[in-house]
C-alpha cells in the first residue's frame, strides 16, 4: 500500500514518518523528542528535534527507508549520547579565523559521523545493513560530484569530494588533479584526516580538522560552495547565550564564609518584622532583605523537621496560613487554557493543536427562503433516500421472517427420528427473536474549509440524503461543520468552529432539517481536532456500532499545520478506530480525481474511504455507503 504525504513538495511516506518518529523518542529515551525533515540531517537539542535529509528522496525504495534510518541511528544513538556540544563550541569559535568555514564545518560533520557510525554499529548491531546502504549511496554521490566539480574547476568542493571517497575507499582512489600548491600539501592532509580511525572524541575530531584548515586556508582561494553535510551554528551559539543568560552578573560585595559553629555557643531568638499585603497588623519597622552582601551560610539551618510524604523538595519554611482576604488569580493563566482544551491536558487532542481552541456554534432558527430552498434539495434527493430506506427495511423484514427451525446448528430438536431416515438431517433450531433493529449512531463532520465554495450545495444535497435516511430508519446522529479562523489564529492561540446544525436530541424530529443549510465555506481546516472532538461524541453513546463520516474536498490545512497535518488526523483516525469507532470519507471533487490526491486520502484514511469524482454524484455514491455501513454487522 503506497501512502504519502506532501513536505515541501517532497513525497514521505507517512507510516514511515511514523516509524521513525517512535525510533527517534525510543533511542533518546525521550518523548519530547521530534522528527522532522529538512534539507540537511542534523540533531537540534534546544528545540528537541532530529532533523532527516531529504537526500534519501526520489531513490529506491530499501535505500529511501535506511537512509532516513542511518540518519536517525546517527543523530540519536550517536550525536545524542556521544557528541559533545561544548567542543563544538569550541570548534565554531575556533573557524571564525579562517577564510574557508562552509569547508572547515563541513569536513568537521563528515569525521564526526564516521567516528559516530563506527559507535554505532558497535552499540547496535542491527544498524549494519542501514550503513552499508548510506556508504553505497553516497560513493556513488561524491563520485558523480568529483567528477562534476573536476570539471569545472571548484578545487574546494572537489577536493571534498576526494577526502570522503579516501576515507571510505575499499581500494586505491584514483589521484586527483590539482593545483600545484594543493598537489604538495595533500599527502600531509590524508595523513591527518586518517587519525579519525583512531579519534575517541568530538575534541579529538576538532583538533583534526583545525589542523587540516590551517593547511588548506592559505592554499585554498575559495570556500565550498556546495552544502554536503550541514553544522546548524546558530543552536550551539543560542544555546551559550541561554547559558549565559541564568548566570549572575553582578559580583556579590564579600566572598566569605561563616566560620562553623561551637557547641557552646549562647544563641539568641529575635522576632524581626516583615509586611505583604495580607498583614493585618502593621508595625513601625519591616525588614528587606538583599542578596547581594552577607556571608555564606548552609543552605538548611537548623530548625528542620522530619520530612513528610506531602513535603516540596526543600520546603521547610514553617509558619501559618489561613484564607486570603483577596481574590487568588495565581492560576488563572493555566485555567484559561485547560477551558480552551475543554479542561483536557495540553496534548489531549494531539501535539499538532495544542493550541486550538474548540469553539461551538448553535445553529439558528432557519430562515422562511432556508427551509423552501431545503424542501427543494430533499425533493431532489427524494428517490435516492426512498430507495434506500426501502431496501433497508426488506433486508430487517427478512431477518424477522426468516425460518428458524430445522437448521445444521443451533438447539437440538425433539424430532430425532430424521437421523435415521435423512441422508442431511436438519434436527436443530433456534429461538425467535425480535425484529433486528439498527443499533447504531452516527456523525458527520462537514469540510467548512474555503475551498468548498463550489461544492457546498451540492454537498448539501448529500448531508440531506443522509439526514433523512437515517430519521426514517430512526438512527440517531448528529451533523457538524468545521473551520478554523485565519484572521484571529496566532502562533499560540488557533480558534476552531465547530457548528452543529442537527444533534443527536434532534436528528429524529421532522422540523429541524433545514438548519442545514446554514453550513457555508468559511476558511481553514484542522481535521485531527475534529475526528478527535467527534470521537468523544461518540464515545458518550450508548449503541452498539458507531460510525464517523468526514465529508472533506482535500487534506487538512491550517496556521501551523501544513507539515504535520496529514500525519495527526491519520493518527486521530487510528485513535479513533481503536476504540471502534468506523471513520469514513467521504472525499468530494469537482473533475477528475489526480493520483497525488487519492494517495493523500487513502494515507489519512486507508481504504475506508469513497472518492466522489463530481460533486453532484454524491447521492448515488454516498446511499449504498450507508446501506453497507448500516448492514455489516446484521
Amino acid at each position: 500500500m503506497n501512502r504519502f504525504i506532501m513536505f515541501n513538495d517532497k513525497k514521505v511516506d507517512s507510516f514511515l514518518f511514523m516509524e521513525l518518529s517512535d525510533l527517534v523518542k525510543t533511542l533518546t529515551k525521550d518523548e519530547e523528542m521530534e522528527l522532522e525533515f529538512g534539507y540537511q540531517s542534523y540533531l537540534d537539542r534546544q528545540h528537541k528535534k532530529v532533523v532527516v535529509s531529504h537526500f534519501w528522496d526520489n531513490r529506491p525504495k530499501e535505500q529511501y527507508v535506511y537512509g532516513l534510518k542511518s540518519d536517525v541511528f546517527l543523530r540519536t544513538i550517536g550525536n545524542f549520547h556521544y557528541t559533545s556540544d561544548k567542543d563544538i563550541l569550541f570548534f565554531l569559535h575556533q573557524i571564525k579565523a579562517y577564510s574557508i568555514p562552509n569547508f572547515a564545518k563541513q569536513l568537521f560533520v563528515l569525521l564526526e559521523d564516521m567516528r559516530l557510525e563506527d559507535i554505532c554499529r558497535h552499540v547496535r548491531p542491527g544498524t549494519k545493513k542501514a550503513f552499508v546502504i548510506r556508504k553505497h549511496v553516497y560513493r556513488h554521490y561524491f563520485e558523480t560530484q568529483w567528477n562534476v566539480n573536476m570539471i569545472k574547476s571548484v578545487y574546494t568542493d572537489a577536493l571534498f569530494n576526494y577526502l570522503y571517497l579516501l576515507l571510505t575507499a575499499e581500494q586505491p582512489v584514483n589521484d586527483i588533479f590539482l593545483p600545484e600548491r594543493l598537489r604538495l600539501a595533500l599527502p600531509f592532509v590524508e595523513r591527518e584526516i586518517r587519525n579519525v580511525y583512531d579519534a575517541k572524541s568530538t575534541a579529538h575530531i576538532s583538533h583534526i580538522v583545525l589542523t587540516v584548515v590551517d593547511v588548506l586556508d592559505e592554499l585554498l582561494d575559495t570556500d565550498m560552495l556546495n552544502t554536503y553535510f550541514h553544522l546548524p551554528e546558530y543552536i550551539y551559539v543560542n544555546q551559550q547565550q541561554d547559558r549565559e543568560d541564568i548566570r549572575r552578573k553582578d559580583p556579590l560585595k564579600n566572598h566569605d564564609v561563616l566560620d562553623k559553629k561551637s557547641e557552646n555557643e549562647d544563641i539568641f531568638q529575635e522576632t524581626m518584622h516583615t509586611w505583604h499585603r495580607e498583614t493585618s497588623d502593621m508595625t513601625n519597622s519591616f525588614l528587606q532583605f538583599d542578596l547581594e552582601q552577607g556571608s555564606q551560610t548552609d543552605l538548611l539551618g537548623e530548625g528542620v523537621r522530619q520530612g513528610e510524604a506531602g513535603d516540596q523538595s526543600l520546603g521547610i519554611v514553617h509558619g501559618s496560613s489561613q484564607k486570603t482576604t483577596h481574590n487568588d488569580y495565581t492560576h488563572l493563566e493555566q485555567q484559561e487554557h485547560r477551558y480552551e482544551l475543554s479542561g483536557r491536558s495540553e496534548y489531549e487532542y494531539g501535539k499538532e493543536n495544542r493550541y486550538a481552541k474548540p469553539i461551538f456554534v448553535d445553529a439558528l432558527p432557519p430562515t422562511i427562503e432556508q427551509t423552501k430552498q431545503y424542501e427543494r434539495n430533499r425533493g431532489v434527493i427524494g428517490p435516492y433516500q426512498k430507495k434506500l430506506t426501502r431496501s433497508i427495511e426488506k433486508v430487517l423484514e427478512h431477518k424477522k421472517i426468516h425460518p428458524r427451525t430445522d437448521l445444521h446448528a443451533g438447539r437440538l430438536n425433539k424430532k430425532l427420528l430424521r437421523f435415521f431416515t435423512e441422508e442431511h438431517p436438519r434436527l436443530f433450531y433456534k429461538k425467535h427473536e425480535t425484529s433486528p433493529l439498527l443499533d447504531a449512531a452516527f456523525v458527520l463532520l462537514v469540510d467548512c474549509s474555503a475551498s468548498m465554495y463550489d461544492k457546498m450545495e451540492e454537498t448539501k444535497k448529500g448531508i440531506i440524503l443522509f439526514h433523512e435516511s437515517l430519521k426514517a430508519l430512526r438512527v440517531p446522529h448528529k451533523i457538524v461543520g468545521f473551520w478554523e479562523d485565519t484572521n484571529d489564529a496566532t502562533s499560540s492561540y488557533q480558534p476552531n468552529y465547530f457548528q452543529t446544525v442537527i444533534d443527536f436530541d434532534d436528528s429524529l424530529r421532522k422540523d429541524h432539517g433545514a438548519r442545514i443549510m446554514q453550513l457555508e465555506p468559511q476558511e481553514d481546516n484542522r481535521d485531527g481536532l475534529a475526528i478527535r472532538l467527534m470521537t468523544e461524541e461518540l464515545q458518550k453513546r450508548n449503541e452498539k456500532q458507531k460510525f464517523l463520516l468526514v465529508f472533506s474536498d482535500g487534506e487538512p490545512a491550517a496556521f501551523g499545520y501544513d507539515q504535520n497535518g496529514i500525519v495527526d488526523t491519520h493518527e486521530a483516525v487510528v485513535e479513533a478506530r481503536k476504540l471502534g469507532i468506523e471513520v469514513v470519507n467521504v472525499f468530494l471533487a469537482n473533475g477528475i480525481i489526480s493520483e497525488s490526491q487519492q494517495k493523500t486520502i487513502e494515507n489519512i484514511y486507508g481504504h475506508y474511504s469513497v472518492l466522489v469524482p463530481n460533486v453532484e454524484q454524491l447521492p448515488i455514491f454516498l446511499a449504498p455507503l450507508l446501506k453497507k455501513l448500516l448492514l455489516h454487522k446484521l
